[in-house]
């Protein structure tokens, strides 16, 4: 895993930038997205993989089917990931792209876990309190799960704030028990 997102990396930078200065965050995060899921198709898995296709044959298969969100850069990218035998780094050249993107837009996805389930004002509630602490815009996904007894989850990236009874509960069983 970490060797994919080492070699990923540098293509990665280089989309991220270009998209930057010429304005088209939203295109290439679109194309990237499409591209993954081409690539990720178990139909055009055994044919980006064949030996017999050359590099450019890979390229123009996979830009056939994404020529709607491609530019002529989006292409050349995709014949350099080709020629360099890194079609399969889509995925995780796609994920970091949009962790670029959300840092650049000051955006954060969080996974919020309760008891039972927030109603609106709960939830924007909460949303605008992590935004101020997290500073940035977040946009919330809530999630439940009764095993938590009550209070809250927060997981975002590698934050996790842990409120739930559960982890006091087992926090209070541990000091018990030293």
């Amino acid at each position: 895993m970490a060797e994919l997102n080492t070699v990923a990396r540098p293509y990665t930078k280089a989309a991220f930038e270009h998209a930057r200065e010429k304005g088209s965050l939203d295109q290439w995060s679109n194309l990237l997205s499409v591209a993954t899921q081409v690539v990720q198709d178990s139909q055009m898995t055994p044919v980006l993989s064949n030996p017999a296709l050359t590099a450019e044959q890979k390229a123009e298969t996979l830009i056939a089917v994404c020529e709607k969100q491609a530019d002529e850069a989006g292409k050349n990218f995709i014949y350099l990931l080709a020629e360099n035998r890194r079609l399969g780094l889509l995925p995780e050249i796609a994920a970091q792209f949009e962790v670029l993107k959300a840092n650049l837009e000051k955006k954060v996805d969080v996974d919020l876990t309760t008891a039972f389930a927030l109603d609106d004002a709960q939830q924007e509630k909460l949303a605008k309190a992590l935004s101020t602490k997290l500073g940035r815009t977040v946009k919330l996904t809530s999630l439940v799960d009764k095993s938590i007894i009550g209070g809250v989850i927060v997981r975002s990236d590698d934050l996790v704030i842990d409120g739930s009874v559960r982890a006091r509960l087992a926090k209070l069983a541990e000091a018990m028990n030293s």
